[in-house]
């Protein structure tokens, strides 16, 4: 399925370059777009516990984001994306930009057996490919891999992020779990001011654990397992909840792999606007490409006619896209509260 929105074009000053604390923003003063069936409301993201209301559930990912890219020694980068099962890891070979610049692309050259050197010792051997060109199935000469990131990795970084920010510009406010290898960002606008207005206002939040792997910049590339775990205490408050509002796309594919029960485990859950969603009733997230599978979990949400008219009104209004841009909060209802 692809959605409404899958044709428009984003361009470049609406991409985000840079953090927006680096503009002089801080992180709950980035714009939200509010998107009911009735209206599209311009407000700013320190409006949300005056937009929700009291019974309301967010449900918010505590994943902690790991520098994921480390430099081959022979020129490239590798970017970890997810541990599978089985121990091995999807992973996917870059090339490198000049020095300091982020990387340009994939490796499409690579091939099976190929040893990538790592600095630090380590090395990464490519067993198969997993997506045409992009994604691979490696073995590593290391077990502890979070360890080896934080001592030779840095954050995942694109071609729309010119300089290099430190690892705390990718780590959201739940973050608590190191295991994603980009950042959850839909979660990044929260601050603790904001989560304590949210409680003072009747608002819950409770986690769950979804560890991300790299970002799909291909269009209908076959989504990959993901670890999750939903506790019990988060089944519980959903079973309670008058409305279950997920902080990204990650959450809802968590909560919609367990149906809301408690549960933990790899999921491939492809959510579409066929399957539908059973748990979730409204999203907070953050804009995507054209094409991204992404969108297709935003129309089994909100309804592709509502996520259509939310993504023309954002690029009329200007606002900013991907992990440090602005965030769009979609909702099925009629009578949300005005700010």
């Amino acid at each position: 399925m692809v959605t409404a929105t899958a044709d428009f074009v984003v361009p470049d000053e609406l991409l985000a370059h840079e953090p927006p604390e680096a503009r002089g923003v801080p992180r709950d003063a980035v714009r939200m777009l509010v998107s009911t069936p009735s209206a599209q409301r311009h407000q700013l993201f320190r409006d949300l516990p005056t937009v929700l209301r009291p019974g309301d559930l967010l449900v918010v990912n505590t994943s902690a984001t790991l520098p994921a890219a480390v430099p081959t020694l022979d020129g490239h980068v590798i970017h970890f994306s997810t541990c599978r099962a089985d121990g091995t890891w999807l992973v996917e070979p870059r090339l490198a930009g000049r020095a300091g610049a982020p990387t340009v692309g994939p490796l499409d050259t690579a091939v099976a057996g190929q040893r990538f050197a790592l600095r630090g010792g380590g090395s990464v051997t490519l067993l198969s490919p997993y997506s045409q060109g992009r994604l691979w199935v490696a073995a590593l000469s290391f077990d502890d891999v979070p360890g080896y990131l934080s001592r030779h990795g840095s954050p995942i970084r694109y071609s729309y992020v010119p300089r290099s920010w430190p690892l705390s510009a990718y780590q959201t406010v739940f973050a608590t779990e190191p295991g994603s290898a980009e950042m959850p960002s839909a979660g990044r606008p929260f601050t603790d001011r904001i989560v304590t207005r949210l409680v003072s206002a009747g608002v819950q939040v409770a986690p769950i654990v979804l560890h991300t792997g790299v970002a799909s910049a291909e269009g209908h590339e076959r989504p990959y397992p993901e670890w999750f775990s939903v506790p019990a205490s988060t089944a519980r408050a959903v079973a309670s909840a008058q409305r279950v509002i997920a902080v990204g796309t990650t959450v809802v594919r968590a909560l919609e792999t367990t149906g809301g029960a408690a549960g933990s485990g790899w999921t491939d859950l492809v959510v579409t606007p066929e399957r539908g969603v059973r748990v979730v009733d409204g999203l907070l997230t953050g804009f995507h490409e054209p094409h991204a599978s992404h969108l297709d979990l935003l129309a089994a949400v909100a309804g592709p006619g509502l996520v259509s008219t939310s993504y023309a009104a954002a690029l009329a209004a200007g606002y900013r896209w991907h992990e440090f841009g602005d965030v769009n909060l979609l909702l099925s209802e009629h009578d949300v509260r005005e700010v």
